[in-house]
């Protein structure tokens, strides 16, 4: 590690956190909602239907994000698409409160629409407030991340909260004012990107391999988090029931959320002040992962309470392989990408995620059958990814000391 000698974050930073904070809060508030709202008295769905229902709307976020992206670069400009994205996602949660199919369909299009223009490019401003500081891009993505992960835990406590005990008016209208509210830190912030501006050294070549490693990365770490989630939700559900553990049974869907905020803390100081490569970070990922999922194997088909520490501990470690890898992914496409197309990149970095997931699904009942065998795929690709990274990283030491 090499210490930072500027280690000084932007004003906007804080800004743009506290803006993506309260829209995750408002969308994974909807996300809460939007299923059962729709098997209620107030639109009579058949539960198949919502279910169907909300799998297209959360795959057609992800084609929206590219929509966004080339309207953010390209033609409305960035700032302007965070704040027009904005406002359309909270129009688009306002008109839920009109218990109509037609409401439905309008509401959903609004917020897929929305949130395609918001989400890629408040990645890709915040990217390039760091254009000129590249060595602290990895703690401020993980500032974002964990504002991102705090407001997605926030949202679903308060708006799941109060939709079920007041009614879904409530509950929607909350969910788009948390919306309004998100766009107001945008205005007071800046567009600008430094006047230093990257100069980077590494040959076209290197930094090409470098953003097809991180596109490699995400969609690889994301489908295989996807397809062990099955083996995680179940023993959730189960160590829920037995545990004596003091955690009360609304945080155990949570507790992702719990970690994250400690160990995120932790990464986001030790990365201000200090610098090792987004590869290196990537790799003890990797490496966390690993025993993530290994760790499990020594949790039995049916657990008992004593089990509770082991699903904990791999929790744990999972939580660190995430930080080491979903903001640094970020952070490898704002260093090494034209800062002119990056949102556009951001937006494609996650379309082999969702049909490496979507592919991972066809299996499912044959995985929610077979559990463990889920924990070994992940755990055998975890493995030949680190290894894989061990040895590129091993290679570029050796390349950068012979320079």
């Amino acid at each position: 590690m090499k210490r930072i000698l500027s280690p000084s974050h932007y004003k906007e930073t804080f800004f743009y956190s506290l803006s993506q904070l309260l829209e995750r809060a408002s969308y994974y508030g909807l996300r809460s909602l939007l299923v059962i709202y729709m098997v209620s008295e107030s639109l009579k769905m058949d539960r198949t239907e919502a279910l169907y229902i909300y799998v297209w709307f959360v795959g057609l976020l992800v084609f929206s994000q590219v929509i966004g992206a080339i309207l953010g670069d390209l033609i409305i400009g960035n700032k302007k698409s965070i704040i027009i994205g904005g406002v359309l996602q909270s129009i688009g949660t306002f008109i839920f409160c009109i218990p109509s199919t037609i409401g439905l369909y309008i509401g959903l299009f609004l917020v897929i629409l929305g949130s395609g223009l918001y989400s890629p490019n408040m990645t890709s401003n915040f990217g390039k407030l760091y254009l000129s500081k590249t060595k602290l891009l990895d703690s401020g993505f993980t500032l974002l991340y964990l504002a991102a992960n705090l407001g997605a835990f926030l949202g679903i406590l308060l708006i799941g909260y109060s939709g079920e005990k007041y009614g879904w008016n409530i509950g929607f209208i909350i969910t788009g004012t948390l919306m309004l509210f998100s766009i107001i830190p945008i205005l007071f912030s800046k567009e600008e990107i430094p006047k230093e501006k990257l100069t980077n050294t590494l040959p076209i070549q290197r930094r090409i391999i470098t953003v097809m490693i991180a596109f490699i990365m995400v969609a690889l770490f994301w489908a295989i988090h996807d397809i062990s989630n099955i083996r995680f939700s179940s023993l959730q559900i189960e160590l829920s029931e037995i545990s004596t553990l003091p955690i009360p049974k609304s945080l155990w869907t949570s507790i992702n959320s719990i970690f994250i905020l400690p160990i995120s803390l932790v990464a986001i100081i030790l990365w201000t002040y200090f610098y090792s490569t987004q590869l290196f970070k990537l790799m003890i990922g990797f490496i966390c992962g690993t025993i993530s999922y290994g760790v499990l194997f020594l949790v039995p088909k049916t657990p008992s309470n004593q089990h509770t520490i082991i699903y904990l501990m791999s929790i744990f470690f999972l939580v660190i392989a995430e930080v080491h890898i979903a903001p640094i992914i970020n952070s490898i496409l704002t260093e090494y990408t034209n800062p002119k197309y990056l949102t556009i990149c951001i937006s494609l970095a996650f379309i082999p995620t969702r049909l490496l997931s979507s592919i991972a699904w066809l299996f499912y009942e044959r995985l929610y059958e077979n559990p463990t065998l889920a924990i070994s795929i992940g755990t055998i690709a975890m493995i030949i990814l680190s290894i894989g990274l061990i040895v590129y990283n091993l290679v570029y030491k050796k390349s950068l000391t012979r320079l």
